[in-house]
């Protein structure tokens, strides 16, 4: 494939094809120098629209005077005359913003031209999308990409540590959806899955945020969900330099936040070199007071089998670094690089309290009753557990997660007269290591302890004497390493070809390869002397905290400190002998390879003055081989496993757009669409255990899962820069995974009469849903966004389950996002909400095990006061209503986990200087 588009590229790159009659090209951008991209051009009896950089062409058009129409809501209308000699001709209009509201004239600030831009992408769009650029971006306090996600139509996030990590898009769980650097797949930095983790990038970096939920023929089709991609920045047509220096606090653990950013662009060289330069830093010390239970059903009723009480310090830095250059051969060809670095450590100590096989204790009888939800269980294992790592100037003591992400492309556009070729190679690195990994842990069974179910939204258990913490005995002292590493090297040749004024002819190919990898270690200490008998004989303190967030009756206890765990000598041979326990970690050392090979073919026609088509047919193409590791358990022997597999998939696609009056749209979608299986479902691991009668295997001949996808969507745009929008969605999911367990299975290398556990296609499920959207600049500065999306699933097909009404993993009912805000001269302020309903994370066993994500709640405000045109103070308040992350099992009063992080406040001032004259 790679031969083929090399073959084609030099090939057109070598024509040397003359036009008889004149074109135009050209870039459209605002009076401070920036690119309007979805600018509507119109010349003679043809019309385009300006790409991300704000580019247009036109092709066999006449020579001599001609007039250009340029329409953009939010700005004025340009009309201009243009004198086309034969042959190639180049020329840049600039578009004067502002609006009509109340027979007054409004100049529009930097929030509006955000707005403005997105608005007219999305009108401009030929498949159903979001839009939210930068600039709006930055009109919410949002740190991360993941944050800003949350306000569109039809998105809610799934958080960890208080921020925005995983996305889910119209009920569908991450693993459906794709994330896209400037239309290239984002490598994962995570373990044993696809997903992107969206905290990872902060939202200073990006331009623009596309959300594609219907996804066209030249898109890769991994988008059940949709598929986010996010679009760098781009060269301004002048010198412009900008930046931000903030600070705040963070309210739960009373530390400072430190963060900063810089852009510097331009184009040089007779405007044919074109750079942008950016950066950003982040520096924030938070944590998260959490509590967490199991529940089970005994003949005493449902209690708890396991509780914990945990406390976590974190230090988050993230760095981010991207450069874009563009440069123009001549009118008609240009070149591309660009290239992001991001880096984001997470130094954590967590400290764990807890209490274990309290399920055995009510089956033994070992306990007693007082009453109103509250027994005292005399057969409790307690443990105390410090999580921390060595000491070094690197680790700090901490668990340290180094992720790394970084992706570089080269891309180019050709125009052959009527033909126009663009094409990329993108190499791309996602890695993850976790270094110098400890755990400490003391912990004694038959404990007295308390359990209080009274309460079960706020469930407690504890020992009975808390002075009894300090005697609990050591149990195990271990080190860990794990590093994995997602490395990609894509490549895309596209073509477009107008066969007439009315109609395109579109067609590429792509190939995508990747090297994924997860290598880990654990090891066990035991001290030669055995200093270390119990928490009392080593450096500790209590961390016991009256302000615990969920509950000042959760009272931790006393643990090792994390210093004393980092300063151990544990590779000291005469301190400590080290055991390598392989069935801790071999199970999850695998390498796995894939390549997919696409190709498309699309119509993009004009119907007439209202109706356009596009049609358009894909073809997928999937190579995969994995190893694994199978590890017997009682005779601790591990052998490995190869296996390859290949699929094909043809993915038709229909998308209408008819244009009601003015600048109403009704569009319409028919697409087809896949989901690979997670990385580690696919790894030909096998775990036996002889004694039990157990083995658990990987299954790398899972199917891909595939989608029939069918969107409506009407839309009204309002020149003073707003919409109105109501849309209809269904999807149909085919070959649905999960994980399933068979009894008295016979198996060629292990035997009979074993229970086996695979991932394994089979069932089926329908996700219906609509969403509704209105933003509008109301009266004298205010203005109102506001969204709802509403959302039903079922699946079938679940063993075991194929009674019970079964919603899809992630799909939650309600959705809504809220903000009022206020503009003048100086002055920009708004408050956001953001709320989305519970729904089911998680299926088990029963419907007494399903887990399920509780409903959130988050507010949140900013505010801005420009001193000068180029500098502002800014001030901005996140998670006001210290919403937490809940789990519950089976029904909302069980609580399963409860996690609060509180609000936290950044104030700063912003700058931007432009050299436009």
């Amino acid at each position: 494939m790679q031969r083929i588009f090399t073959s084609i590229t030099f090939f057109f790159i070598c024509l040397n094809l003359q036009a008889q009659n004149a074109s135009l090209s050209g870039k459209v951008y605002d009076e401070n120098g920036l690119v309007l991209p979805g600018a509507t051009v119109k010349l003679e009896d043809k019309a385009t629209i300006t790409d991300v950089n704000g580019s247009f062409y036109f092709s066999s058009l006449a020579t001599g005077e001609q007039e250009i129409h340029i329409t953009y809501i939010g700005y004025n209308t340009l009309d201009r005359s243009v004198g086309l000699s034969q042959g190639t001709n180049s020329q840049n209009f600039e578009m004067q913003s502002g609006i009509t509201l109340q027979d007054e004239v409004i100049i529009l600030g930097d929030r509006l031209k955000g707005q403005a831009k997105a608005l007219n992408q999305q009108k401009t769009n030929a498949n159903i999308t979001n839009v939210v650029s930068s600039d709006q971006v930055g009109k919410f306090p949002d740190a991360n990409i993941g944050d800003a996600l949350k306000r569109i139509p039809g998105i809610t996030m799934q958080n960890d540590q208080g921020e925005a990590r995983d996305i889910v898009i119209r009920g569908m769980a991450p693993q459906f959806n794709a994330v896209t650097l400037n239309g290239e797949r984002i490598p994962s930095a995570e373990g044993d899955n696809r997903k992107v983790q969206m905290d990872l990038i902060p939202s200073d970096m990006i331009q623009t945020i596309q959300v594609n939920k219907a996804v066209l023929p030249n898109m890769d089709a991994d988008a059940i969900g949709g598929s986010v991609n996010l679009v760098t920045r781009k060269a301004p047509n002048d010198l412009r330099i900008s930046g931000t220096l903030g600070s705040g606090i963070n309210m739960l653990s009373k530390k400072p936040i430190y963060n900063g950013a810089f852009v510097i662009g331009n184009r040089i060289l007779n405007e044919k070199l074109g750079f942008v330069l950016s950066g950003s830093y982040n520096n924030h010390n938070f944590g998260s007071d959490n509590v967490e239970a199991v529940w089970v059903e005994t003949d005493a009723g449902a209690v708890i089998d396991e509780f914990d009480i945990r406390k976590y310090t974190v230090q988050r830095v993230r760095r981010s670094l991207s450069a874009n250059f563009d440069y123009d051969l001549s009118p008609n060809h240009s070149i591309g690089f660009s290239a992001m670095y991001n880096w984001r450590d997470d130094w954590e100590n967590r400290l764990r309290m807890r209490v274990s096989k309290l399920e055995d204790a009510f089956d033994d009888g070992e306990f007693t009753s007082e009453g109103d939800g509250i027994y005292n269980i005399t057969a409790g294992r307690v443990e105390y557990q410090t999580k921390g790592g060595i000491d070094s100037d690197r680790v700090k003591a901490k668990r340290l997660e180094d992720q790394r992400v970084w992706n570089y492309t080269l891309n180019g556009n050709h125009r052959f007269d009527k033909l126009q070729a663009t094409w990329n190679v993108t190499l791309a690195k996602a890695s993850e290591e976790r270094p110098g990994e400890r755990y400490i842990s003391f912990r004694d069974k038959d404990q007295v302890v308390n359990l209080e179910i009274r309460d079960t939204k706020s469930p407690s258990v504890y020992l009975a004497n808390r002075a009894d913490n300090l005697a609990i005995g050591l149990d195990a002292i271990s080190e860990q390493y794990e590093y994995t590493s997602d490395k990609d090297l894509n490549a895309k040749l596209d073509f477009q070809l107008p066969y007439s004024n009315k109609g395109v002819f579109k067609f590429g190919g792509r190939l995508r390869t990747k090297e994924k990898l997860r290598d880990q270690n654990y090891f066990e200490y035991e001290e030669v002397n055995e200093t270390i008998t119990d928490l009392a004989s080593v450096s500790n303190a209590d961390y016991s905290d009256l302000n615990f967030l969920p509950g000042s009756q959760y009272q931790v206890g006393q643990f090792a400190t994390p210093e004393f765990l980092g300063k151990l000598d544990l590779n000291n041979t005469s301190l400590f002998e080290k055991k390598d326990v392989p069935e801790e970690y071999i199970s999850g050392i695998y390498s796995a390879n894939e390549s997919i090979t696409g190709g498309y073919v699309m119509v993009d026609q004009q119907l007439n003055k209202k109706l356009s088509a596009i049609l358009g047919l894909r073809y997928e193409y999937t190579n995969i081989d994995y190893t694994g590791n199978i590890y017997n358990i009682d005779e601790e022997t591990v052998s490995q496993d190869s296996r390859d597999n290949a699929y094909g998939n043809l993915l038709p696609g229909v998308h209408l757009k008819y244009d009601l009056r003015g600048n109403a749209i009704l569009r319409f979608a028919w697409t087809n669409t896949i989901a690979r299986p997670s990385y580690y479902d696919l790894v030909p691991f096998a775990n036996f255990s002889p004694q039990d009668s157990e083995l658990e295997r990987g299954n790398p001949d899972l199917k891909a899962s595939t989608a029939s996808n069918l969107d409506v969507m009407a839309e009204n745009y309002f020149k003073n820069i707003g919409i109105v929008s109501a849309g209809f969605f269904y999807k149909n999911i085919s070959n649905f995974i999960y994980s399933q367990t068979i009894q008295n299975y016979a198996d060629p290398v292990f035997g009979t009469d074993l229970e086996y556990t695979l991932p394994k296609n089979g069932g089926t499920a329908e996700v219906v849903g609509m969403e509704l959207a209105l933003q509008r600049q109301l009266w004298k500065g205010f203005g109102i966004y506001l969204n709802y999306t509403y959302t039903h699933s079922s699946t079938s097909g679940i063993e075991g389950r194929e009674g019970d009404d079964l919603a899809l993993p992630g799909t939650a009912n309600n959705m809504f996002n809220a903000s009022l805000s206020y503009e003048n001269k100086k002055l920009v302020a708004r408050v956001s909400l953001n709320y989305a309903s519970d729904y089911v994370d998680e299926i088990g066993g029963s419907a007494f095990e399903d887990r399920f994500y509780d409903k959130q709640t988050f507010l949140d405000v900013n505010a801005a006061y420009a001193f000068t045109p180029a500098i502002r103070l800014y001030i901005e308040g996140n998670n006001l209503t210290n919403q937490p992350l809940r789990y519950y099992q089976g029904i909302s009063s069980r609580t399963m986990q409860k996690e609060f992080y509180n609000a936290r406040y950044n104030v700063g001032l912003k700058f931007d200087l432009s050299g436009k004259k």
